[in-house]
């Protein structure tokens, strides 16, 4: 996806950079990694290219065996000034941990090692992440050079707080974490193209209570959904998650409604419907609830409950009736089988969308409870798009592709959305 230049300098921190190479190659970045002497007393080169499958550099005066090359591409003819070479070509140079004297020498221009000049010869974006004692951030100098660094457009990503390495110290200075430092680089490599829209996703899988303690649910666990809310937060837009059940961390800035049945979740719907601009309907609703909720425990001793089943709400049907003709709606789909594709179109038609996400839950490893998916995005343009198995992160760009696609089209898509009501005028 992007190539990553990871820079590493010397603290104790620097373990949590190994994961968070890892993340990034898992999320299928090009990674390399350049040190400071500093930093391989705490973690060594090999460790980082095991990891990455590209050389280490902790020199500017070292060669590089891969040219400047990224994991994935070819080994150029030329061998390039390596120091140059790598940030030149990067679509990102972060630097984690940042230490305070790396953080120093980087706002006073210094160019003593390969990562502080690599700070230096970058014009891609660049971001740090401080990390030290908390009274070494505190510091007035600390916090004047990370103000200097601001000022100078590079990306500050804020350390946490909680205990500190120094034994029995507790305070602000600790690297954030791989995950966060993960989202930020996406969140900068991600162009802003949905800044100033308003996207409401539903995420999760409701549960309708049979007694005080059973309940009917699915298998929902809301990842889809959050990584819907993620990547529409990370192209700029203000991002609300009514989140049914999903024991998810947060997507970062995005406002969470939790809910935990069909009719609580159509209520938040109806409430935050009127806000938005797009709706994401990706959360597993019931389509059965028990006709009356025993308050209280069934016990065996009163035998096998009959369960009498009602329907709920078709939520998605209900909202669609409510909307404005400039508001996008997508829905989800998880059906089982031959015919698949031909069932979401028709759920399209039925329910009056602009697009329809249909998973085929017959696959093995895809779909409910699993980081991966596999989907065709039917659009009531008559677009038909399919996406190959992969992580619900890059089924959740294709599918916000698709949105600004037919956003960008309105005209054409609000008149196919026309033609579908047609037969019911008549």
């Amino acid at each position: 996806m992007a190539r990553l230049l990871l820079g590493v300098s010397g603290g104790i921190a620097a373990y949590k950079a190994l994961e968070a190479a890892r993340l990034a190659v898992k999320h299928d970045h090009a990674v390399r990694v350049i040190q400071t002497p500093a930093s391989e007393k705490f973690v060594g080169r090999a460790s980082f290219e095991g990891i990455t499958g590209a050389p280490v550099l902790t020199s500017e005066f070292e060669p590089d065996p891969a040219r400047g090359s990224y994991p994935g591409e070819a080994l150029p003819e030329r061998a390039p000034i390596s120091h140059l070479a790598l940030v030149e070509r990067a679509d990102l140079y972060l630097i984690a941990p940042a230490t305070a004297n790396t953080l120093a020498k980087i706002a006073h221009g210094h160019a003593e090692d390969l990562v502080s000049t690599a700070a230096l010869a970058a014009a891609c974006p660049v971001a740090v992440a401080p990390a030290m004692n908390n009274r070494m951030y505190l510091n007035p100098a600390t916090q004047a050079n990370i103000e200097l660094l601001r000022s100078r457009g590079i990306t500050v990503i804020p350390p946490g707080e909680g205990a500190l390495a120094s034994h029995g110290e507790h305070g602000i200075g600790r690297l954030a974490e791989p995950a966060e430092l993960l989202e930020a680089c996406e969140s900068l490599l991600t162009p802003r193209s949905l800044k100033g829209l308003r996207v409401l996703v539903t995420a999760g899988g409701t549960r309708e209570p049979l007694d005080s303690v059973r309940y009917l649910g699915n298998r929902s666990s809301g990842r889809m959904g959050f990584a819907l809310a993620r990547e529409a937060a990370r192209r700029g837009a203000e991002v609300t998650v009514i989140a049914a059940n999903a024991g998810l961390e947060p997507p970062p800035g995005a406002r969470v409604i939790p809910v935990r049945t069909a009719a609580e979740l159509a209520a938040a719907c109806r409430s935050e419907l009127a806000g938005c601009d797009v709706l994401l309907m990706s959360a597993a609703v019931a389509d059965f609830r028990p006709a009356g909720a025993v308050d209280g425990k069934l016990g065996k001793e009163d035998g096998v409950p009959k369960i009498e089943l009602e329907p709920t709400e078709d939520v998605l049907s209900a909202l669609a009736e409510l909307r404005r003709e400039d508001q996008t709606l997508v829905g989800f789909a998880a059906e089982h089988g031959a015919g698949a594709v031909e069932r979401g179109r028709g759920k399209l038609e039925r329910k009056r969308l602009d697009a329809v996400v249909v998973n085929d839950i017959a696959a093995a490893g895809i779909g409910f409870e699993s980081e991966d998916n596999e989907v065709t995005i039917v659009t009531a343009d008559g677009a038909e798009r399919h996406v190959p198995r992969a992580r619900k992160e890059r089924i959740a760009q294709a599918v916000l592709d698709e949105v600004e696609r037919l956003r960008t089209t309105r005209g054409g898509t609000d008149g196919a959305r026309a033609d579908t009501r047609s037969p019911a005028r008549v």
